[in-house]
């Protein structure tokens, strides 16, 4: 649509959690040090948490990235699931489903587990999603977490979820968990200072070469909007340069952000008439060029 228009090789706020796209603010990269450094020492249970839409996945995937071959990670995307199909989910994704016998999923993973630190393989579980782990799946990843050595864990689990989390976790039944958590952060929105950054971050990614797009009004408007927080600003970004293309703007005003929010905003799913107007002129204008490349070939 836009890309074009601005010089982008790819959409710059897209709302997939793309590490290509990872911006290090003061509170994701804290995180990270946190995880990273307590994945280095062993620790057992580590737990990160934080509202919709902070960029807990993208952290999740960019911890992914970080760690190499010394380390086998078993990533469950949404363990919203009964304890047998938990354990069978980190059965399939260690490759040890040939080995089952019957629901013999924890004695399967611990010979796993023996054999990659016989190798010097540390195993790592990533829970993505946790606050929306049954109580019954919370009890049997507390007992994945029992399997170790005289010296050491053979496991170690990470558990990213929003705050409901925590109150999931001062449930009486599975106190026994809460206790086991070594090492615990958090993750919030951006201050304006770090959107201003993390905006122009992602244009630079995108292939943007060029004067500030967003401006100083623009920024302001859209900190109030979203409070910082990273999906918000990815939509509101992405609908405010559609309605800039659409009107023939290049900078992206308070007016653009006005809008995207306004638009967003509607409860009854039917877009507002600008962002409606945006869409129809960028598909006719893909039409004019089509027959004009058409009227060339022939």
């Amino acid at each position: 649509m836009y890309e074009s228009y601005y010089g982008l090789s790819e959409k710059p706020f897209n709302i997939t959690p793309d590490t290509d796209f990872y911006f290090q603010s003061v509170t994701h990269q804290n995180a990270l040090n946190v995880l990273l450094v307590a994945i280095k020492s062993g620790d057992g249970f580590i737990k990160l948490t934080g509202e919709v839409g902070t960029g807990k996945t993208l952290l999740c995937r960019k911890l992914l990235d970080l760690l190499d071959d010394h380390y086998c990670t078993i990533y469950i995307p949404n363990p919203y699931m009964s304890c047998d199909l938990l354990l069978r989910a980190v059965v399939e994704e260690m490759g040890l489903s040939g080995g089952l016998q019957g629901d013999n999923y924890l004695s399967c993973i611990n010979e796993k587990l023996i054999e990659n630190a016989q190798n010097n393989i540390q195993t790592i579980i990533l829970l993505d999603e946790a606050q929306s782990l049954p109580v019954e799946s919370l009890e049997a990843i507390r007992l994945l977490s029992n399997l170790e050595t005289e010296k050491k864990k053979l496991i170690q689990i990470v558990l990213f979820g929003q705050p409901e989390l925590d109150i999931k976790l001062q449930q009486n039944s599975i106190r026994q968990l809460q206790q086991r958590i070594s090492h615990s952060c958090q993750i919030s929105g951006l201050s304006v200072e770090a959107l201003s950054h993390y905006i122009q971050h992602r244009l630079i990614s995108a292939g943007y070469h060029g004067p500030q797009l967003f401006n100083d009004g623009a920024i302001k408007y859209l900190f109030k909007c979203t409070q910082g927080v990273p999906r918000l600003i990815n939509l509101l970004c992405n609908k405010a340069m559609m309605l800039a293309y659409a009107s023939g703007d290049f900078s992206i005003s308070r007016q653009h952000i006005k809008m995207a929010f306004q638009d967003h905003q509607n409860k009854t799913g039917v877009p507002g008439w600008k962002l409606w107007f945006a869409t129809i002129l960028m598909t006719l204008s893909g039409i004019l060029v089509m027959s004009q490349l058409g009227n060339n070939a022939l």
